[in-house]
């Protein structure tokens, strides 16, 4: 069977877009895709840019997950905070603390708060006084979800002539927080405050926040240890994304008011509406 032959000007194209992505630097390339999946009507959650910020509109009492896609061929460690709070541990969020692992090209949605390596308990949309990060004294950073994507350290080559002994080991040197930490399996924070700037108090404009991410019903969703060393102390992505009731995003102008104004309200018929006992 004969071949087509690409077109000359089809071939220079691609010539083109391959010599453009090769010279796209590293640093621009996003490592790992964020969205947010409504739980309970299914849709992926559009995002809204504005003022350099992407924003999305979460409607309250619905159950939303965390959509973390690799889009590389190594493995990545994903520090994942809500607002505000480690989502893996609880703590005030930290890019030096623990998150999950993702395999190369994987994607996984993160369905709620890790309780266990068996449970999380359910993201949810709801009232800002009843969101978990206000509930446990820390609503200053309601409303904002982030990742810290770290790459994972590859061991280094070691060429040695077979015509001579192999030299005398050096001394170690002195080890990073972040790698002692993930050698000895062990999340702590506070010791990376200047990789994230800090966030400037609550203004005004911040105190009209309305929804946050609540504390719901426990699920199974189970999860397992894995060993992982960073390849330096920096995140190699920061990416952030801001959410809020549809309401306040129509305020600001945020939301188009033709992509709200006829959506439909979902209500999906449950055996068991109450699902598990809550957390108090």
């Amino acid at each position: 069977m004969s071949q087509v032959p690409m077109s000359p000007i089809l071939q220079s194209c691609c010539a083109v877009l391959l010599a453009a992505l090769a010279c796209l630097p590293a640093s621009a390339r996003t490592l790992v895709d964020i969205s947010l999946v409504d739980r309970d009507d299914g849709t992926v959650l559009p995002q809204y840019h504005h003022r350099g910020e992407r924003w999305l509109a979460g409607v309250p009492g619905h159950r939303y997950a965390i959509r973390l896609a690799n889009t590389s061929g190594e493995r990545v460690l994903v520090v994942l905070s809500v607002d505000g709070v480690n989502a893996v541990t609880g703590e005030d969020a930290d890019p030096s603390q623990g998150g999950y692992v993702l395999e190369p090209w994987q994607s996984a949605e993160i369905g709620g708060w890790r309780k266990s390596l068996q449970e999380v308990a359910q993201f949810r949309f709801t009232d800002l006084a009843d969101s978990y990060a206000a509930r446990t004294g820390r609503p200053g950073n309601v409303g904002v979800i982030g990742i810290a994507v770290f790459r994972e350290r590859r061991p280094a080559e070691v060429l040695v002539s077979p015509d001579f002994p192999p030299p005398y080991p050096r001394a170690a040197s002195p080890q990073s927080p972040y790698e002692a930490r993930d050698e000895a399996g062990v999340a702590e924070s506070g010791a990376a405050n200047d990789v994230l700037p800090s966030r400037a108090p609550p203004t005004a404009s911040a105190a009209r926040q309305q929804i946050g991410t609540g504390h719901g019903a426990r699920e199974w969703a189970p999860a397992s240890r894995t060993g992982f060393v960073r390849d330096g102390a920096r995140p190699s992505q920061l990416s952030e994304l801001r959410y809020d009731a549809p309401r306040r995003l129509l305020a600001l102008g945020i939301l188009p008011r033709r992509d709200w104004q006829h959506r439909p309200v979902v209500q999906v018929p449950r055996a068991f509406p109450r699902g598990f006992v809550p957390d108090p």
